[in-house]
């Protein structure tokens, strides 16, 4: 089955989209994410072209049929970009753009396009840059025109030799994979700096907790919601691309560091979970995921399938987690298998921060101490970790009654008057 479906929208980069449908995905969600990703990008898309395939074509992705009536309603409608949902090779590019008569991108280089606009930090744009030289690198061949690919016999009977487009490509490959060496060495270093915040972190025994799901699906309205922070949250896709930690207080009085991370797309291109995976694995080292999706969406459930997918890649997939259904005053309540709130309007938010209490009530337990004045200094370490209830000054010292994390017991021990495991 094939169709060539229009609609009429106020032009800003007007554009078409195109997939073929090989029964390996649903076609309509695939279409409906990739136009929401166009609309990202500042293009409005005037209609879409679909081909029922067994696979794609090898060189033009679809059949030149297709693609000869796709380029009559590209000229009539004054397209200036046609956007193909697969990654494509850099053969399909350069004849799709001598078969349409207009530029060309794909899925991921879509993606990697409102990554570079997103991208705020030195972190975030140098991560972008390592994925889309990732892509670039394999394609130069393909995208490169007029470069002879094989030189003409040598004088003197010296065989055959390189031609100049041979060179051009070798010498832009090495390039590329000289740009793309430091730049893993700066993300390296600033990696470090991030372990070693970590290690402070859990050197403290601050439970982390990771905001983890689809993009737009409001991780950052939420961090804001339960923190009181001031995070940018916009109603687009990838408005978060580096991760942001703030403080919140449970409320049994134990402390948290809620982190907000990267949102994630279907068929998220690999080049991109490379490239920031240090950021992702913010995630692996949590000590609790939420794992947040849109409860007005109707593909909700795709979308927490898709987070279960990239935790899986970056290697947290045993982590403890909780599914946090946000949003949930655009839409009526129904059975979620998980928790219902609202970063707008603070529906079912205390019952979050009393969720996350439970799950992490395990880390905790109940002591006494009786700290010498010289060693004060551990309350602060107590309140980060667990909470303070109760505090009695005495001559030789402070009486505490707190909720320990397990992880500083071999700093209270010398201190412990009752420990009630």
């Amino acid at each position: 089955m094939e169709r060539i479906e229009q609609t009429e929208r106020p032009a800003r980069t007007r554009a078409a989209l195109f997939a073929a449908d090989c029964g390996d995905r649903d076609i309509d969600r695939s279409l409906s994410e990739l136009r929401a990703l166009a609309e990202s990008a500042e293009m409005e898309v005037l209609f879409e072209v679909t081909q029922r395939r067994d696979a794609p074509d090898v060189g033009c992705y679809l059949g030149e049929g297709r693609l000869a009536e796709a380029r009559a309603l590209c000229e009539a409608q004054e397209i200036e970009v046609c956007v193909f949902d697969d990654e494509l090779t850099g053969t399909q590019i350069k004849n799709l753009e001598d078969q349409l008569g207009v530029p060309v991108v794909d899925r991921t280089l879509l993606i990697l396009d409102i990554f570079a606009a997103r991208a705020t930090t030195n972190e975030g744009k140098l991560q972008t840059e390592l994925a889309a030289l990732s892509y670039r690198l394999p394609r130069l061949a393909g995208l490169r025109e007029g470069l002879s690919r094989q030189g003409g016999g040598g004088a003197g009977g010296t065989g055959a030799r390189r031609g100049a487009g041979e060179s051009k490509l070798e010498y832009d490959r090495r390039h590329l994979r000289r740009r793309m060496e430091l730049i893993r060495g700066k993300l390296a270093a600033i990696e470090q700096r991030r372990a070693q915040t970590r290690r402070s972190r859990q050197h403290n025994a601050v439970p982390v907790i990771a905001l983890v799901g689809y993009t737009n699906v409001g991780k950052s309205s939420l961090l804001n919601a339960l923190c009181g922070a001031e995070v940018m949250a916009q109603d687009q896709l990838f408005a978060t691309l580096d991760p942001t930690a703030r403080k919140a207080m449970l409320p049994s009085g134990q402390q948290v560091i809620f982190v907000d991370t990267v949102g994630f797309v279907s068929r998220l291109p690999h080049s991109l979970v490379e490239a920031f995976k240090s950021t992702l694995e913010e995630a692996k080292f949590a000590d609790l995921i939420l794992r947040v999706a849109d409860a007005s969406d109707p593909l909700r459930d795709e979308q927490l399938q898709v987070t279960a997918e990239v935790l899986a890649e970056i290697g947290a997939a045993d982590k403890e987690t909780a599914i946090i259904y946000n949003k949930c005053d655009r839409t009526h309540l129904a059975a979620y298998d998980g928790l219902c709130v609202s970063a707008k309007t603070g529906q079912g938010l205390d019952q979050l921060r009393a969720l996350v209490d439970e799950k992490l009530a395990a880390r905790v337990l109940p002591v006494e101490l009786l700290l010498p004045y010289d060693k004060l200094s551990l309350l602060g370490t107590l309140r980060q970790g667990g909470s303070v209830q109760e505090e009695q000054y005495q001559p030789e010292g402070v009486r505490v009654r707190a909720l320990a994390d397990r992880r500083i017991l071999y700093q209270l021990a010398p201190y412990l008057i009752r420990d009630t495991k």
